[in-house]
C-alpha cells in the first residue's frame, strides 16, 4: 500500500501480456533494449496491466480496469495473457472490494488493455452491462471522440463495446482538459500516445504521485526521452510532454507508478550527473 497523504494507493493486477518487442520499443534497435527487457524466442516482451485501487474522501475508486473479462480464448492466445493470480475482480476480492463497492473509475484512455474491463456481458449474454454497476466512469471527452471515429491505425485497439453504452446511460463522464476529479485527484491531459491520453496526479498534505499510465509504458521510457512505443499516435508530442513531466517530477520528488513495467513497477526520478534516472520503489502488486 502506498501512503500519498491521506489517500491510500494500492497496485492492482489484471494479469500480464506477452507483445512483440517492436511494439513497446518501437524504433529503438534491439542491441539497447534488450539490456533493459530481454525478449523470448518469439521475440515477445512482458507488459503488466497494472491498474489501481485508490481509497480517498470516503470513495473507493479504481483506475483503469485491463483486458477485462469478455475475451475469447483466440484473444487470449494473440495477448499472451497470463493470470496466475485471477484478473482485476480477483485482486480488488483480496483486498475485501466487492465490484459493487466501487464509486469511481477513471479511465487513463481507452484502448482496450486499459479499459475492457469497464463492462461485462449481461448473464445471457443478449446485452453489455457495467462492470461497476454504481460507479461513476469519466474519461476525456477528447479521448471517447477519438475512441468512437477510429482511422485505420487505431481501430484495432478501439472497441465501442467498452465505453459507448456508459455514455449513452450517462453513466460515463466526459472530461473537458485537466480536470481536479475529487479534491487532490487529477486528471490531467499528457498527449502524445493518443490526443486525449490522461495520467493521473495526487497530491495530498504536500506527497505526489502520479500514475503516468502510457505517457511512459516503462520506466525506461520515461528516463529517456526519445524512446517511446510503436504505438504513440503523436511520438513527438509524447517526446514534449515527457520533457516536462521530467521536470515536474524532479521538482515535486513524485512516486511515478508505471503501468506496463515487470520490473519497475513504481520509482522516482534522480538526476545522475547529465542522465536521468528512475531509482526504483519498494512496492507490491497484487
Amino acid at each position: 500500500m502506498i501512503q500519498c497523504g491521506d489517500f491510500e494507493i494500492a497496485l492492482v493486477s489484471d494479469g500480464v501480456v506477452h507483445v512483440d518487442a517492436g511494439g513497446p520499443f518501437g524504433l529503438v534497435p534491439r542491441a539497447l533494449y534488450r539490456h533493459f527487457l530481454p525478449p523470448d524466442d518469439q521475440n515477445r516482451v512482458p507488459m503488466t496491466l497494472t491498474c489501481l485501487l485508490v481509497r480517498a474522501h470516503g470513495k473507493t475508486i479504481v483506475v483503469d480496469t485491463g483486458l477485462g473479462e469478455k475475451l475469447t480464448d483466440r484473444m487470449k492466445e494473440t495477448w499472451g495473457l497470463e493470470r496466475p493470480h485471477g484478473g482485476l475482480a480477483d485482486a480488488l476480492a483480496r483486498r475485501g472490494v466487492r465490484l459493487e463497492d466501487v464509486d469511481l473509475v477513471i479511465n487513463t484512455h481507452l484502448h482496450g488493455d486499459h479499459c475492457a474491463g469497464n463492462t461485462v456481458f449481461a448473464s445471457d449474454f443478449s446485452a453489455i452491462a457495467p462492470a461497476f454497476p454504481y460507479a461513476e466512469y469519466v474519461v476525456q471527452r477528447r479521448e471517447y471522440d477519438d475512441a468512437m471515429h477510429p482511422n485505420e491505425r487505431t481501430r484495432s485497439t478501439y472497441y465501442a463495446v467498452n465505453y459507448q453504452p456508459l455514455v449513452e446511460s450517462g453513466q460515463m463522464r466526459l472530461l473537458d482538459g485537466d480536470t481536479e476529479i475529487l479534491p487532490g485527484i487529477h486528471g490531467v491531459v499528457t498527449p502524445g500516445h493518443t490526443p486525449g491520453h490522461m495520467s493521473v496526479r495526487f497530491e495530498s498534505q504536500g506527497q505526489h504521485v502520479l500514475f503516468v499510465s502510457d505517457l511512459a509504458s516503462y520506466s525506461v521510457h520515461f528516463e529517456r526521452l526519445a524512446w517511446m512505443t510503436a504505438y504513440d499516435v503523436e511520438p513527438l508530442v509524447t517526446l514534449e510532454t515527457k520533457r516536462l513531466w521530467q521536470a515536474w517530477a524532479l521538482e515535486t520528488g513524485a512516486l511515478l507508478i508505471f503501468q506496463h513495467d515487470p520490473k519497475v513497477p513504481a520509482g522516482h526520478l534522480v538526476q545522475h550527473g547529465d542522465r536521468l534516472r528512475v531509482e526504483p520503489a519498494s512496492v507490491s502488486l497484487d
